[in-house]
């Protein structure tokens, strides 16, 4: 067997390996894609955390006696939730087509 073979037949084995590891699928995507939760839901958490991001921002700045920095940082903390949810769902869509 020359060495252009065991190389080729060392690939086959690795990807193998890695569609088994990746059908036992395990840890807190899987897990939250076993309780029900889908794709849509995390989607719908990114679009409504950006909507809570901006009222909460127009909330704290009609509020007497806070400041605009105040203001600025509630607005910034929940727009942060964004981009996790959206990846989340990401994740629960690649979940979904797995299963």
């Amino acid at each position: 067997m020359s060495f252009s073979d065991k190389a080729e037949d060392t690939a086959k084995q690795a990807k193998g390996a890695a569609k088994d590891l990746a059908k036992q699928s395990s840890g807190v995507v899987n897990a939250l894609h076993n309780l029900g939760i889908r794709s849509e839901y995390a989607y719908a958490a990114g679009v409504a955390s950006i909507g809570l991001s901006y009222a909460s921002y127009f909330i704290s700045r009609g509020k007497s006696g806070d400041s605009k920095a105040q203001s600025d940082r509630w607005g910034i903390f929940i727009g942060h939730w964004a981009p996790t949810f959206f990846a989340l769902g990401i994740a629960l869509k690649l979940e979904e087509k797995d299963n």
